[in-house]
C-alpha cells in the first residue's frame, strides 16, 4: 500500500502524536497533530475549549483543521481520538491517505491518561469505557490496524513502515 499521507487514528493516549513524529522522521515527512493545531488556532487548550464552548464547537474546529490538511502531502497526521468517529471525516481521511489504527488495550490506555483534567472525556471511568467501546467500531474502519499495546513509539512506527511497505 503506497501513499504520500498517513493518518493515525485511535483512542486518547494511544500514542498517535508520538508515533506520528517518529514515523514522519523515518519517512522524511512532516508530522501534524490535529489537537495541537486546534489549540494553536484557538490559543487555548482542548480542555478549555470543551469547558467554554462544548464538544460540538470543538468537533467543528476539528473538521475545519482536517479540511486544511487535505491538500498537503508527505505528511503524517495524528488525529484526535474522536476525529475518526465523524463519518465525513472518516471518508475524507480514507480517500486522502492511509488510515492507521493504533490499537491499544483499554487498561493500558487508562494507565497512560493523566488525571489532571487535560482529557475532558476521561473524567468518568464508566463513561470512558463506554466511549472506548463505541469508538472501537469506528476505528475498525481504518485501512490498517496496528497492535500498539505494550510497544514503544519507535517500534510502532517501525511496524507501520513494515506494514505499508
Amino acid at each position: 500500500m503506497t501513499s504520500d499521507k498517513i493518518y493515525l487514528v485511535g483512542f486518547m493516549a494511544a500514542g498517535k502524536t508520538t508515533v506520528a513524529r517518529a514515523l514522519a522522521s523515518r519517512l522524511g515527512w512532516r508530522a501534524d497533530d490535529v489537537d495541537e493545531l486546534i489549540e494553536a488556532r484557538e490559543r487555548r487548550t482542548v480542555a478549555d475549549i470543551f469547558a467554554q464552548r462544548g464538544e460540538p464547537y470543538f468537533r467543528a474546529l476539528e473538521r475545519d483543521i482536517l479540511r486544511l490538511l487535505l491538500p498537503l502531502r508527505h505528511l503524517v497526521v495524528a488525529t484526535g481520538g474522536g476525529t475518526f468517529m465523524d463519518p465525513d471525516n472518516r471518508a475524507a481521511i480514507n480517500m486522502d491517505g492511509v488510515s492507521v489504527w493504533l490499537d491499544v488495550p483499554f487498561e493500558e490506555l487508562l494507565a497512560r491518561i493523566p488525571a489532571d483534567g487535560r482529557r475532558p472525556l476521561a473524567a468518568d471511568r464508566t463513561q470512558l469505557e463506554r466511549l472506548f467501546a463505541i469508538r472501537q467500531a469506528a476505528y475498525a474502519n481504518a485501512r490498517v490496524r496496528i497492535d500498539a499495546g505494550g510497544a514503544r513509539p519507535d517500534d510502532v512506527a517501525e511496524r507501520i513502515m513494515e506494514t505499508l511497505g
